[in-house]
C-alpha cells in the first residue's frame, strides 16, 4: 500500500508516468477500506493464522489477498484515462480488465449498477459480497473487487483478482458474534463471488494473468507501456509511509468501531 501511494504521489509530481503495477502478497494480508472500522476484524484469529493485517488508502470492505493478481493504477487527474468523475474513469478502467479476461477466456460483464443478490448484506465487512457500480463479474459473481481514491491532484484504483483457492476463508479473521452468523457470511460470499479458477475451469499462472492485464490496459486505453522499477525517490518515499501510516497501528486501527465512522 505505501509503494502505491508512492507512486501516485510521484505520478502526480510528474517525476514517473502514469502507472500500472501489477503484484502478489506474501505472506497473506487482510486489507481494510480506508473508513472500515477495525473492530471488524477478529485479530487473534489472524494471528494465529499468521497473517497480516493494512488499512487501504481506497474505499470498500475487506479483502484477504492470498492467491490473486493485484493491480494499482496511478496517475495524475489530468490525465485523460482517469478524468472526470469516479464512475467515469471507472468504467474506462472496466473496459481494461473486462478485455484482459476475455484473453484469459473468461466469460465476464460489467454492471452499470450496483445489483445485490437477494439475501446480501450490503453493510457486511466484506469486499466481495458488496457490489458496487461497474464491477466485473462472471456467470452473476462477482469476479474482481475495486476500489478508488482521488487525493492530491491524483487518482489510485486498485483491485484484486483472485486466482484460486476458498474465498470464504476470509470469514476465518473477521468478527461475528457467534459461529452460525460466521457460517452465514461464509455461504453468503460463497453465492456472491468468484474465482478465476471457477470460471475457467482451471487456474492461469499469476504471470500469464499479469500479461493479460497488461495487454488489456494497453490495448483498451490506447497505450504504450514502458516497464520500469520503482525510482530511488519511490523507494525512499514508500519506506516513510510504511512508518507514517501503513506499518503503523495508529493508522490501522484509526476507526476503532462502527460507531466512530459518523
Amino acid at each position: 500500500m505505501a509503494v502505491d501511494e508512492a507512486i501516485l504521489e510521484a505520478a502526480v509530481q510528474g517525476s514517473v508516468p502514469p502507472t500500472l503495477r501489477l503484484y502478489a502478497w506474501e505472506p497473506p494480508c487482510l486489507s481494510l477500506g480506508y473508513a472500515q472500522a477495525s473492530s471488524d476484524v477478529d485479530l487473534q484469529r489472524l494471528s494465529a493464522r499468521g497473517w497480516q493485517l493494512v488499512r487501504r488508502p481506497t474505499g470498500g470492505k475487506a479483502i484477504l489477498h492470498t492467491d490473486e493478481l493485484t493491480y494499482s493504477v496511478a496517475g495524475p487527474a489530468e490525465e485523460p484515462r482517469l478524468s472526470g468523475g469516479v464512475l467515469e474513469s471507472y468504467r474506462r478502467l472496466s473496459q481494461a480488465l473486462l478485455l484482459a479476461l476475455g484473453f484469459l477466456g473468461a466469460p465476464v460483464a460489467a454492471n452499470p449498477q450496483a445489483n445485490p443478490l437477494p439475501g446480501s448484506d450490503p453493510k457486511g465487512a466484506v469486499c466481495f459480497e458488496v457490489p458496487s457500480n461497474y464491477e466485473i463479474t462472471a456467470h452473476g459473481k462477482k469476479l474482481i473487487g475495486s476500489a478508488q481514491s482521488r487525493r492530491l491532484g491524483g487518482v489510485l484504483q486498485h483491485g484484486s483478482l483472485p486466482l484460486n483457492g476458498d474465498l470464504a476463508r476470509i470469514t476465518q479473521v473477521l468478527a461475528f458474534p457467534d459461529e452460525a452468523s460466521r457460517q452465514r457470511a461464509a455461504e453468503r460470499l460463497l453465492q456472491r463471488a468468484t474465482t478465476l479458477e471457477q470460471v475457467l475451469g482451471a487456474a492461469p499462472g499469476w504471470e500469464k494473468a499479469a500479461q493479460a492485464l497488461a495487454r488489456g490496459f494497453e490495448q483498451a486505453l490506447n497505450l504504450a507501456w514502458i516497464e520500469g522499477a520503482l525510482t530511488p525517490g519511490e523507494i525512499a518515499r514508500a519506506k516513510q509511509l510504511v512508518e507514517e501510516k501503513y506499518g503503523n497501528r495508529a493508522w490501522t486501527e484509526r476507526l476503532g468501531s462502527s460507531e466512530t465512522q459518523g
